[in-house]
C-alpha cells in the first residue's frame, strides 16, 4: 500500500429530513438492516491507514462549496443523485472535474451514457455488442425503432435501481404495451424504453480497472429460476428490494460456478467490451442475459455499483481471492493510477 491519504467518502442526502437516499423506504430492500456500504468503505479505508471521513452533499450550494475546500487527496464517490434527482448524478462527477478533485469511479461521460439506456444500447450496437432490439417513445414521439417483437419489457429510459420494473413490465400484446407505456409516462414522466424480452439467465460481471489494466471478476448469477410459473424472470423492484415479497424470498445471487470455460470467456469478453463502450473506469458492473442457446445479450452497464460486502460486486471480489478491505484498496489504487497516467499523458 502507498502513503496514507486524506480520503473523503462522498454520499448524498435529500429531503427536509436529510435522510440518506439509500435508507429511504423506497430504496431499502436488500440494504435495510445491513451496514451501509459507506460505513464498510470508511472502515476499510481506516484499516488501510488512510485518514478517511464522510462528506455529505445535501443539495445545497454550501455543500458544493465545502466540497471544493475539503482538502481531500481523493474522493471515494458514492453519490447516487443530487438533491434527489438521479439524472444529476453525472453533474457531481463533472463538478469534481471542474474543481480538480481526484475521485473514484465513473466520469461524467460514463454516467450519462450508462444512465440513458437507449444511448447506451446504441453504443453497444456500434461496437457490435449484442443487446435486445428496442425502441423509445415519449408522448407520441417514437425513436430508433427496430422491428421488435413480443414479448417486450417496458421500463423508464432514464431510471436505475429497477425503478418502474415489476411483473407487469413484461407485455405480450399491443393492448398491454399501450397500457404500460402510458403508466411509465404518467408515473415517472420519463421517456419509455421498449425492448425485446430475452429469456435466459441473469448474469453479472463485476469489472475492476481502467484503460488496459482491467480485470473481469468471477461471474455472479441472480438466480430467478424459483419464481412461480408465469412470473417473468426479471430483476424487478420486488426481487431486488422488497424483503417481504415472495419474489425477494425466492431469488438469490450466487457465483455462477456451473459455466464452462468457453461460456465464461464469451461472457467476460462481452462484458469488457460493454464496459469500455460506455467509458466505465475503476469499477463497474455489466448485466447480461445468457440464453439456453449460449447467446449473450448486454442489458445494461452500471457505473459505481453498490459495494456492500453482502452483495454481488463484493461477492465476485471475494471469489477472486480479495478480502473486502483489499477490494476497497484496489479501487483506490485504480483511481490513483488513472490520475498518474493522465498526468503523464498531459505532460
Amino acid at each position: 500500500m502507498g502513503e496514507p491519504l486524506k480520503i473523503a467518502v462522498l454520499y448524498d442526502v435529500w429531503g427536509e429530513d436529510e435522510e440518506p437516499r439509500s435508507e429511504k423506504p423506497a430504496e431499502t430492500g436488500r440494504r435495510r438492516k445491513e451496514k451501509e456500504d459507506r460505513e464498510e468503505i470508511l472502515e476499510a479505508l481506516t484499516k488501510l491507514g488512510h485518514d478517511a471521513s464522510y462528506y455529505v452533499l445535501d443539495g445545497r450550494a454550501q455543500s458544493l462549496h465545502g466540497l471544493a475546500k475539503c482538502g481531500a487527496d481523493l474522493v471515494f464517490n458514492l453519490t447516487e443523485s443530487y438533491a434527489g434527482d438521479d439524472t444529476k448524478e453525472m453533474n457531481v462527477a463533472a463538478y469534481m472535474e471542474l474543481i480538480g478533485l481526484r475521485y473514484t469511479g465513473a466520469g461524467p461521460h460514463a454516467h450519462f451514457l450508462a444512465q440513458d439506456k437507449a444511448t447506451a444500447k446504441k453504443m453497444f450496437a456500434f461496437h457490435n455488442i449484442r443487446t435486445p432490439y428496442f425502441a423509445t417513445v415519449y408522448r407520441g414521439h417514437l425513436d430508433h425503432a427496430h422491428d421488435i417483437k413480443f414479448p417486450l419489457i417496458v421500463k423508464p429510459q432514464l431510471e436505475d435501481g429497477s425503478i418502474g420494473i415489476d411483473a407487469q413490465a413484461v407485455v405480450g400484446s399491443v393492448k398491454e404495451l399501450m397500457e404500460r407505456v402510458a403508466y411509465v409516462q404518467n408515473e415517472f414522466d420519463s421517456p419509455v424504453l421498449i425492448e425485446e424480452y430475452i429469456e435466459g439467465r441473469e448474469i453479472y460481471a463485476a469489472i475492476l480497472g481502467s484503460y488496459e489494466r482491467i480485470e473481469v471478476l468471477p461471474l455472479v448469477e441472480l438466480d430467478l429460476s424459483q419464481l412461480p410459473e408465469g412470473t417473468p424472470r426479471i430483476a424487478s423492484r420486488a426481487v431486488k428490494f422488497e424483503r417481504d415479497s415472495e419474489a425477494y424470498k425466492l431469488t438469490e445471487s450466487k457465483i455462477a460456478d456451473d459455466l464452462d470455460a468457453e461460456t465464461i470467456q464469451k461472457l467476460g469478453d462481452t462484458a469488457l467490451a460493454a464496459y469500455r463502450a460506455v467509458k466505465l473506469r475503476d469499477y463497474g458492473r455489466v448485466d447480461m442475459r445468457l440464453t439456453s442457446g449460449g447467446e449473450v445479450y448486454v442489458i445494461e452497464a452500471n457505473p459505481n455499483p453498490w459495494l456492500s460486502s453482502k452483495h454481488e460486486f463484493a461477492m465476485a471480489a471475494k471469489k477472486s481471492g480479495r478480502s473486502y478491505t483489499e477490494l476497497i484498496a484496489s479501487i483506490v489504487e485504480m483511481a490513483l493510477n488513472r490520475y498518474r497516467l493522465t498526468k503523464s499523458w498531459n505532460n
